[in-house]
């Protein structure tokens, strides 16, 4: 029985092609991309498409994304095959993931301005400082971003809800790097837009307002969602 072959997409088709270019030593290592609509016009596809596709190299190690500099070159890898570019969340998955999260995190938040502990705040605190240090890292940014919302649920000290968000943190970590692709493209404001809530967040916890750390957790979580809607058109 013949495979069925699934169509590729256009982000798909452009990271092949980037990849290709980079295999065959037209960007070395080092060298400096052009920018998103450059690439844009340069391959005749929308800027989401591009924007998706080096997402996609990112995840394979191939790029890094310096905040403010644009993005450049890590490596050299010629075992790197098509095969292995990743996928992108589709639309779906977005939505169910948000509805997920809206329902629990907030909850969550709340919770955790109500129970929360002085080792709770510090290790909010610590994860936030790194964040704010990250700027322009994404790797470490993402990693700073999963931590604070798993610690915000461990401060709820409630071992079930800790366990569930544990079990969905690998496609919560998929969104917050997609989402930090594309404000990591656009520009500081976005980062700073994106620290801000998370501080927020973090005031109302430590001002034990459950209400507010509900709001806030809130508000962040569907500024997220749109952001990444608006990219999956």
């Amino acid at each position: 029985m013949m495979k069925q072959v699934r169509p590729k997409k256009i982000y798909e088709i452009v990271a092949e092609q980037l990849t290709e270019m980079i295999k065959n030593g037209e960007y070395k290592a080092g060298d400096r991309l052009a920018s998103v609509q450059q690439l844009a016009e340069e391959f005749d596809v929308g800027r989401s498409a591009i924007r998706e596709a080096l997402s996609a190299m990112r995840a394979m190690g191939l790029i890094e994304i310096r905040q403010g500099e644009g993005t450049f070159v890590k490596r050299i890898d010629t075992n790197v095959s098509a095969d292995m570019i990743p996928s992108v969340m589709q639309k779906e998955d977005i939505r169910q993931l948000f509805e997920i999260r809206k329902l629990n995190e907030t909850g969550a938040a709340a919770l955790a301005a109500e129970r929360r502990d002085s080792d709770d705040v510090n290790a909010l605190r610590r994860i936030l400082e790194e964040m704010k240090c990250a700027e322009g890292d994404g790797e470490v940014g993402e990693r700073s971003d999963i931590e604070f919302h798993l610690a915000i649920v461990k401060a709820t000290k409630n071992d079930m809800l800790d366990r569930l968000m544990t079990t969905i943190s690998e496609t919560m970590q998929e969104s917050m790097r997609e989402a930090r692709q594309l404000f990591l493209y656009s520009n500081q404001t976005k980062m700073d837009q994106l620290y801000d809530e998370h501080l927020a967040i973090f005031q109302a916890i430590e001002n034990k307002d459950p209400q507010l750390a509900y709001e806030q957790m809130m508000r962040h979580i569907t500024e997220v969602e749109k952001a990444l809607f608006l990219h999956s058109e």
